[in-house]
């Protein structure tokens, strides 16, 4: 998500050194935290940099980050749920160890840390159970957030038809609420899903 910096920088340790207001865990601890490599966590750290420069960011940058990409439509209330799902604690804000964790896990986690981090987006209000009012919620601001972009072009009622069309696929005892280990279970019976969860692997 956050690009490589414009201005050159040195090779060295850059976690290592002091950022205004904040100074993130050592290169060493986030390697053995997280599945990514010494040179990869510096390559994302340079990005994280450039975006956030105190090391943290709060939900209107992290929204102002996500119009970037996604100009076509309006990402405010995704970027919403997705900031929140990444927030540990109440500062409202992210630190770099937070997004490098979720990330990780996102990207070159199990199947299972993927459910888990996908459940925990469409479960709004953290009960354990998706109710089809929070599926549409975000799948309304997947829709939103894309725009023209998507294939074929997005009527008010697609976002409804669309999970009408899957709810009852996935609440497998019919009672109205979905849950983590349902989820997993749809996921596992069709193969798409599943190699769609193997390319969320972040290539750098």
């Amino acid at each position: 998500m956050f690009g490589a910096k414009n201005k050159k920088e040195d090779d060295g340790d850059d976690l290592n050194l002091h950022v205004t207001r904040y100074r993130p865990e050592e290169l060493d601890k986030l390697t053995k935290t997280t599945k990514f490599s010494r040179k990869e966590i510096q390559l994302i750290y340079r990005g994280f940099k450039q975006e956030c420069p105190t090391g943290l960011v709060d939900e209107d940058a992290f929204k102002d980050i996500f119009a970037q990409f996604f100009p076509q439509g309006d990402a405010t209330q995704y970027a919403h749920y997705v900031f929140n799902t990444i927030k540990q604690n109440s500062s409202g804000q992210i630190s770099f160890e937070e997004f490098l964790g979720i990330l990780s896990k996102v990207s070159r986690g199990t199947m299972q840390d993927k459910m888990q981090w996908i459940f925990g987006l469409y479960d709004l209000n953290g009960d354990g159970h998706i109710t089809k009012t929070e599926m549409l919620d975000v799948v309304t601001s997947i829709y939103e957030m894309l725009g023209r972009n998507t294939e074929p072009q997005v009527e008010e009622h697609s976002a409804k038809e669309h999970v009408e069309r899957i709810f009852h696929q996935i609440d497998l005892n019919q009672d109205g609420v979905v849950t983590i280990d349902e989820l997993v279970e749809w996921c596992r019976r069709d193969d798409r899903i599943l190699q769609s969860l193997d390319m969320l692997d972040t290539v750098l």
